[in-house]
């Protein structure tokens, strides 16, 4: 490969590898947005979200047919392999999260539009909060090459699925001490459902960057092991 043609393949893989990033800051924005409009009812920002939503995926196909061309053109070996690996994987996770993001500000224009009474009062915040966290970190992690931080977000996914289960219990409480309250619990079990499933997105995102870094797969291995991996 002589130096031009490196360089050039080189820009190639900052190129999506900058695209994937400006890609994960649509989906972060997407998640605060969708939370905030259940918040305080802005529906505006609600249709943001679902719009934005077919952004989401352009990046989606714009990002895998760039990786296909470079693995087809490039052939590239060793970390740039791994990179390549790591994308497509990590662009699913990515996408999907934007549709959870999506289901989100969609179920709260329903609650906010039809005026609803009788709604259970469910702290979504702090799973809400984690899921974030998570996110930026992940992507953080990503941009920086920080398997530590990768690893963090794993461990957090644990908090995520404890609020979800404490949602479950509440809510459940909730339908059976008032049934007026069904159908608007449900519709929050809905909402935190998607939190828990962004929440599993960025854990998978996260065990990707560490493979890419430490070129050790953690996946199913368990948290303590995966921190294990990280530091070492």
């Amino acid at each position: 490969m002589t130096e031009h043609t490196h360089r050039q393949f080189d820009a190639e893989i900052e190129s999506v590898r900058s695209r994937f990033l400006q890609m994960g800051g649509m989906v972060e924005a997407q998640i605060r947005d969708a939370i905030d409009g259940l918040a305080n009812g802005d529906l505006d920002l609600l249709d943001r979200v679902i719009t934005r939503e077919a952004e989401v995926n352009s990046y989606e196909t714009e990002i895998d047919e760039a990786i296909s061309r470079i693995l087809a053109l490039r052939q590239p070996a060793a970390v740039d392999l791994r990179m390549m690996i790591t994308l497509t994987k990590m662009i699913t996770d990515m996408e999907r999260s934007g549709d959870e993001a999506e289901k989100i500000a969609r179920m709260a224009k329903m609650i906010h539009e039809a005026g609803r009474r009788n709604m259970p009062a469910l702290e979504l915040w702090h799973m809400a909060g984690y899921v974030n966290t998570m996110m930026r970190q992940t992507l953080d992690a990503f941009a920086r090459g920080d398997a530590k931080v990768a690893a963090d977000v794993v461990r957090q996914d644990k908090s995520v699925d404890q609020e979800w289960q404490a949602a479950i219990r509440h809510l459940i409480t909730y339908m059976i001490e008032d049934p007026r309250t069904i159908s608007r619990a449900i519709e929050l079990l809905f909402i935190a459902k998607a939190l828990e499933r962004i929440g599993d997105h960025a854990k998978n995102m996260s065990e990707q960057v560490i493979y890419l870094i430490k070129g050790k797969d953690v996946r199913h291995t368990g948290v303590d092991q995966v921190e294990r991996e990280a530091s070492d």
